[in-house]
């Protein structure tokens, strides 16, 4: 049996534990982008059953994520109107202020341009490819993308029997955002009868 890690835990306790060895402290941003925004952070460690301590195995993120928030044109509400607004400025005054020396972005393609804005506005910043969508340039697979291919495959093998003892014709849906490598990958290592994606008319 082979044991899978599903990406975001994993790499979180990753750089952790390797900032721990060479004495670095390390902050995690709650929500993400969101928590950059409103200064909203804790403190990570492996240290004595801690924040980041068994995390390894567990999906999701100990830190939560925010898949739609984008800073640089992030969504508030003024006078009872929603209005789209460039809060970057406040994101990097917080980093400045908190004394961070580098951030570290887990996340795909829309958290990996917001990251490359950051650069340019004097940010340092380490981008992880960490997506089941596979869809980061320059990457050839990204954090979470196998685990994800793996399970959809599995359930898609008991839907295979299922589907011949009852005589049905079964449908599975992955997510792969416009990539759409889950499905490609999944439906073709298992012979599914038909793929469709996005660009489909069914």
């Amino acid at each position: 049996m082979v044991e899978m890690f599903l990406g975001f835990n994993a790499v979180i306790r990753a750089i952790v534990k390797t900032a721990e060895h060479n004495n670095i402290e390390c902050y995690g941003f709650i929500d993400g982008y969101r928590g950059l925004l409103k200064n909203n952070y804790v403190r990570l460690s492996t240290q004595n059953s801690s924040s980041a301590s068994g995390i390894l195995p567990k999906g999701g993120s100990i830190i939560g994520s925010s898949t739609n928030a984008n800073v640089f044109h992030y969504k508030v509400e003024e006078n009872g109107e929603i209005v789209y607004k460039d809060l970057s400025d406040k994101c990097v005054e917080n980093v400045k202020q908190d004394g961070f020396d580098c951030i570290f972005t887990l996340g795909g393609d829309g958290t990996q341009k917001s990251a490359r804005d950051f650069s340019t506005k004097g940010v340092n910043v380490i981008g992880v490819p960490k997506t089941i969508d596979n869809d980061v340039a320059c990457t050839d697979i990204t954090f979470g993308y196998n685990t994800a291919v793996s399970v959809a495959a599995e359930a898609l093998d008991r839907l295979h029997t299922t589907g011949e003892t009852h005589h049905r014709i079964m449908v599975l849906e992955v997510m792969g955002r416009y990539a759409r490598m889950d499905c490609f990958r999944v439906s073709y290592s298992r012979r599914s009868r038909y793929c469709f994606n996005p660009r489909n008319t069914i």
